[in-house]
């Protein structure tokens, strides 16, 4: 029988109702409430568990910073023998202790959204560097060569956090824009406003912004309101969740770098199912990515 279950931290009495052996479990980098990427993210999952008829059960920690309750969710999983665990690790150099013991106890492991620092385990996810590089190249094309820009990083100890910045930043100083800021806001919608609005307090002459997810680059959307500047600067940011799209349809956000989240979780679901069942699955998977404006952002809504 197909069962599919949703939790946050408080998640273990659910999974034992369920045959442990048979069941598999994604373990998100944040919750889905309030952030429509990983409330896509869970439909994928659980859309693939009906598909196939797997019982799956989705967790996520409190925020994307929360790496020890992470690590905990991990933990209880294994003691409860699951069949395999799909991670999108909020910190893969700490995650990587309870991944090898994941796998020495016999379940099977791929790590999701973000590719983690066990090299033997298959990575489903977007290469993030060369989306940070795309929407970078965006930013090149309608802004003068010297202008002021800044990028919004997310939680720089994650891969993807580092690759976007690394690929916008790549991108952009490739093409001569000046990077007059690139400050953590990790992940945050109202922590990126907050940080924008500092930011255009010291550069007044700003003419673009990266945000590294859509929350921070709607963040410093709002910024820019408040300032009377969005007209006079362009904001790109990642996902292209609802929301964002949304935006661009309203002006406001210039655009923005989709990935696939609910193709990601489901494939991430049937590596493991087939994992499980003596498969070989690709180290790799890219669902791939594409740049969105006003042309193409009403099927992003």
């Amino acid at each position: 029988m197909n069962r599919i279950l949703l939790s946050g931290v408080a998640f273990a009495a659910m999974i034992v109702t369920a045959q442990a052996a048979d069941t598999y479990v994604v373990t998100m980098k944040g919750p889905a409430a309030g952030n429509p990427y990983w409330a896509a993210f869970e439909e994928g999952a659980k859309a693939k568990g009906k598909e196939l008829g797997v019982d799956v059960v989705v967790v996520s920690p409190p925020s994307e910073t929360d790496v020890q309750a992470q690590i905990g969710q991990v933990e209880d999983l294994i003691a409860q023998k699951v069949a395999g665990i799909a991670i999108a690790p909020t910190d893969p150099a700490a995650l990587a202790p309870v991944v090898d013991q994941a796998k020495e106890a016999g379940v099977k492991v791929v790590f999701v959204d973000g590719a983690g620092t066990n090299k033997d385990v298959p990575f489903i996810g977007t290469n993030n560097l060369e989306g940070g590089k795309l929407g970078g190249e965006f930013m090149c094309k309608q802004l003068q060569p010297g202008s002021e820009v800044a990028i919004l990083q997310g939680v720089m100890t994650t891969t993807n956090g580092a690759d976007r910045y690394n690929g916008a930043k790549e991108a952009l100083e490739g093409c001569g824009m000046k990077i007059v800021a690139a400050q953590p806001a990790d992940w945050d919608r109202a922590k990126a406003q907050s940080v924008t609005e500092t930011i255009l307090t010291g550069n007044p002459n700003i003419k673009g912004v990266f945000g590294s997810n859509d929350n921070m680059a709607l963040g410093a959307v709002e910024a820019l309101k408040a300032a009377a500047k969005l007209k006079d600067v362009l904001v790109v940011g990642y996902d292209a969740n609802p929301d964002a799209a949304k935006s661009i349809l309203a002006g406001e956000l210039t655009a923005s770098v989709a990935q696939a989240p609910q193709k990601m979780a489901g494939l991430g679901i049937q590596a493991l199912v087939d994992m499980k069942a003596g498969k070989d699955v690709p180290m790799v998977t890219d669902p791939g990515t594409v740049l969105v404006t006003k042309e193409n952002a009403e099927q992003y809504k």
